[in-house]
């Protein structure tokens, strides 16, 4: 067995589609902006989107702590320059939750976010 995709429960579909889009750049597989499913192309490894299976209050998920105990999901991306992408991703005013620091004890080099629905989200790169 192997994992070939990661699928996001989410409150809103269309913002977190934008967001993995527009702000991330990620390659659309499948789904639009208006469609309630949508997939995007990461490596082997795919990110999909669809609503929650329950309409429950989310509203905690989009506090930008650093790193909560309600966390079930961390999605990491790898980069070539956590940096550069860190620049990148601030100027299309994605908010960091913690800025590119360095992790001697896992060899990386690593800064954090959240998207729209909460869930957190790694760059690194090695050190």
């Amino acid at each position: 067995m192997k994992i070939s995709q990661v699928r996001l429960l989410v409150p809103n579909v269309r913002d977190c589609f934008l967001f993995y889009r527009d702000l991330l750049g990620l390659q659309v597989l499948h789904g639009n902006e208006d469609t309630p499913y949508a997939e995007f192309l990461t490596g082997d490894i795919h990110i999909a989107l669809e609503p929650l299976l329950v309409n429950e209050p989310r509203a905690a998920l989009r506090e930008s702590n650093e790193f909560s105990a309600n966390d079930q999901i961390a999605i990491i991306f790898s980069v070539d320059d956590v940096d550069a992408t860190y620049d990148q991703l601030k100027s299309r005013d994605v908010e960091f939750v913690k800025e590119p620091h360095d992790t001697p004890e896992w060899g990386h080099r690593v800064a954090y976010f959240r998207d729209p629905a909460g869930n957190l989200i790694e760059i690194n790169g090695g050190i």
